[in-house]
């Protein structure tokens, strides 16, 4: 597995001293925003996990490995790279660390480098699901799969508002994949922190959710746990109008023959462009807020 694995010796020592350790996804800085804010924003999330006491590792495909803990130049060069970097899921890490292609990684592939890392919780914005029209298209991220395989925990503001939420709860249920909700009885759906349906549990800290964590696997329950963390009040958008933006960007997608990997980052950058820019200033906060809680949670499972 060195062959393929490299772990940022700041990384390593955490893990062998028991120190808690937060990983976080690549994909936001390449695909997710413009730089310099992308890089900007990658290191503030990193600062506010170290300020609340763990240590972060953001996950990417570099030189031929899968590299947890990037170094502040490896997190430039992504920044300034953007979409020329490959939004590596976990169908593309054999062919990009075979030929040596730099990727940066979705929700799936995060967590399988946190997973080979032995790092049991990972802050990203939204996690992927079923799309809208799936029943035709069978559109379904990856990351649903790695969710029900991986012992990695995901600390969310809930499912991306753009997909079928009612759809990707029942594939959650289908695969046992407890889905908790921070403080709340209802989901949050991404830039809002309501969405009409209801989580699994509500857990009321992160000293709970440790427990649960620690109770699941040690139970040899294999895979991970949704942790949807909302939006801070101050920082979510109108339910509303969310839902309208959201249709008026499906029907350009529909229009434009847009799918598969490519439907994610066209749907959000139509919605950023609709709201003019509200919603990106939403999802930056929101990756702020769930940074801060994925700490505490991997804190109190050390």
């Amino acid at each position: 597995m060195t062959n393929y694995l490299d772990i940022n010796p700041i990384i390593k020592k955490a893990i062998a001293n028991n120190k808690p350790v937060v990983a976080l996804e690549s994909t936001i800085i390449s695909h997710g925003m413009p730089y310099p804010q992308n890089k900007e924003t990658a290191l503030k999330v990193e600062q506010i996990i170290r300020d609340n006491g763990a240590v972060p590792a953001t996950i990417a495909i570099l030189n031929g490995k899968i590299k947890v803990g990037l170094t502040e130049d490896e997190i430039d060069y992504l920044a300034k790279s953007g979409t020329k970097i490959v939004k590596a899921s976990r169908r593309d890490l054999p062919y990009l660390l075979s030929q040596k292609i730099d990727g940066a990684t979705t929700v799936a592939s995060t967590m399988i480098g946190a997973n080979l890392a032995n790092i049991r919780v990972f802050a990203t914005g939204g996690i992927g699901g079923v799309h809208r029209g799936a029943s035709k298209t069978f559109d379904i991220s990856a990351d649903l799969q790695e969710l029900a395989n991986t012992n990695v925990a995901v600390v969310c503001a809930g499912i991306k508002a753009i997909l079928d939420l009612e759809l990707t709860l029942e594939y959650l249920e289908t695969f046992g994949i407890p889905l908790l909700g921070y403080k709340t009885n209802e989901l949050p759906a991404f830039y809002t922190q309501k969405s009409g349906f209801d989580v699994n549990f509500k857990m009321d800290s992160a000293k709970a959710i440790a427990n649960l964590l620690k109770t699941k696997w040690n139970l040899n329950l294999k895979g991970g746990v949704v942790i949807a963390n909302p939006v801070p009040k101050d920082k979510e958008l109108d339910f509303d109008l969310m839902h309208k933006v959201i249709q008026e960007a499906l029907i350009e997608e529909k229009k434009l023959g847009i799918k598969g990997k490519e439907s994610t980052p066209f749907l959000l950058g139509k919605v950023k462009e609709l709201t003019k820019g509200l919603s990106l200033t939403s999802n930056i906060e929101l990756v702020f807020n769930n940074a801060k809680l994925a700490a505490k949670i991997a804190v109190e499972m050390c």
